[in-house]
Order: structure tokens, then C-alpha cells, then sequence
């Protein structure tokens, strides 16, 4: 993996951040995309100040496609070869019925999680595809396996994830290619914070009486399989804590 590049989405925190910190600790460079300026630069700063790791920032919202466009065509030259792209913006906003749910909240998931993930898969694959080389990693979730309360629509968008994966792989078959969807389980990052608009009490209470993951041991499934040797893919992995068995049975203290 030494010296291969790397586009890593949502990556001034969380599971993104931490995978940017395990590339950067393997000798990769690192284009590193977020919305929060502030975040991603101290992710940079993070991945130079600790392991001497190149780094070109991307600061723009997956959502604003013509945003996400300029700035890929925009790459100087050297960094224009990503070898791996980790599509990991994503969000969950409510925990709402169906009935009763925000549209905007809505628009902002599927945006984001569905279509800001294809377009980044649209932009980066024909190079890979060109070059003879390359692999797409995206972050799903165990939410993408059934339908939990009030999640209906944050699970029908990593759903869609795993869909979307299956679909470029099966597209991808005659190409030296490479698919994976990881799906964690729960993973304690700010994922409930954002998800119940900043209120510390909920999102604390989300991951009481349990050992949830943390977000390095997600970014360790991903680097293992973007290290696999070329011949193998490791087409999917559900990543859960030992008390988890569904989305919604977490054995509690």
C-alpha cells in the first residue's frame, strides 16, 4: 500500500478521520474530502504531524455535485491517480416515523449518503477503469440489512449503499477492479449527535451499558481489505461489537 493514493470521503471526523490516520501510518498519500474546514484540516495536520504523510485537502460537500466536479478536475496532476477511493460521507438525521419525518432532514440523507456517493463513484472509476487499476470501498451499514423504528429512510439509503456496491461489481467484473462494502454495526463517533441535532444526553445514552466499536477498528477492516493481495476482493463485511447481533439486539449491562 506504500505510496498508493487515496480519496477518503467525510474524513475531518469519525470513521473517516480514522481511516485517514491508518493510510497515513501505511506510507499512503491522502486526498481527504469533508464539508468542516476546520475538521478536515486538522485531520491533515493529524496524518503530516504523526506520520510525515502527503496530503491534499478537498473542502466541499458531497451533495454539491458541480463542487465535488471542479475540484476532482481541478487536482494537480501527481494526485490525479487515486488508487483507492473510501466513500464514507454519510449521516442519519432523526429517528422520526415515516409520517412524521422531515423532508428536508430526508433530502439531506439520501443526498448524502445515496446520491453523494454515487457521484464520487461516477467521477473517480473511469480513471481506475483506464489505469487497469483501482478499488472503491464504501461505508455502509448494518442498517442497509433490515429496517429498524424510526430509521426507515437512513436504512433504505445504506440499502442502497450495499445495492450500489453489488451493481459496480457485477459492472466492474471484467475489470482488475475492486468493489467492497463494509457495514459496521454501532460505532461510537458523532454519527447520534448529528443524528439528534446536537443533543448530548440522547447521544451519549445511545451507547450506555455496552462496549460499542470505535471508529479505528472500522478504518482496520477497511485497510485490510484494501491490502488484500490484487487477485482478492473482499466483496462485503459486516463489522459488529461482540454484544451486537441485529441492527436493533445489543445485549446492555
Amino acid at each position: 500500500m506504500k505510496g498508493k493514493t487515496i480519496l477518503i470521503t467525510g474524513a475531518g471526523s469519525g470513521i473517516g478521520a480514522a481511516c485517514a490516520m491508518k493510510f497515513a501510518a501505511g506510507g499512503c498519500r491522502l486526498i481527504l474530502n469533508g464539508r468542516n474546514t476546520g475538521k478536515l484540516e486538522a485531520t491533515g495536520n493529524a496524518a503530516r504531524e504523526r506520520h510525515g504523510a502527503e496530503v491534499f485537502l478537498l473542502p466541499f460537500d458531497v451533495r454539491d455535485r458541480k463542487a465535488m466536479t471542479d475540484a476532482l478536475r481541478l487536482l494537480p496532476e501527481e494526485w490525479k491517480e487515486i488508487d483507492v477511493l473510501v466513500n464514507n460521507a454519510g449521516l442519519a438525521l432523526g429517528m422520526d416515523k415515516e409520517s412524521e419525518g422531515s423532508l428536508d432532514d430526508w433530502e439531506t440523507v439520501i443526498d448524502t449518503n445515496i446520491k453523494g456517493t454515487l457521484s464520487m463513484t461516477r467521477l473517480i472509476v473511469p480513471g481506475m477503469i483506464r489505469r487497469g487499476h483501482g478499488h472503491v470501498i464504501n461505508i455502509g451499514s448494518i442498517a442497509g440489512d433490515a429496517a429498524y423504528p424510526g430509521g426507515s429512510v437512513y436504512c433504505a439509503s445504506k440499502a442502497a449503499v450495499k445495492t450500489l456496491s453489488d451493481g459496480l461489481r457485477i459492472d466492474l467484473a471484467d475489470t482488475p477492479v475492486r468493489v467492497t462494502c463494509i457495514k459496521p454495526g454501532q460505532v461510537e463517533t458523532n454519527f447520534s449527535m448529528v443524528r439528534f441535532h446536537g443533543d448530548r444526553k440522547r447521544a451519549d445514552n445511545v451507547y450506555k451499558g455496552y462496549r460499542p466499536l470505535a471508529a479505528e477498528d472500522i478504518a482496520e477492516t477497511v485497510w485490510f481489505a484494501a491490502s488484500a493481495p490484487e487477485h482478492v476482493q473482499i466483496a462485503e463485511m459486516l463489522v459488529l461489537p461482540t454484544c451486537q447481533a441485529t441492527a436493533t439486539i445489543i445485549h446492555k449491562e
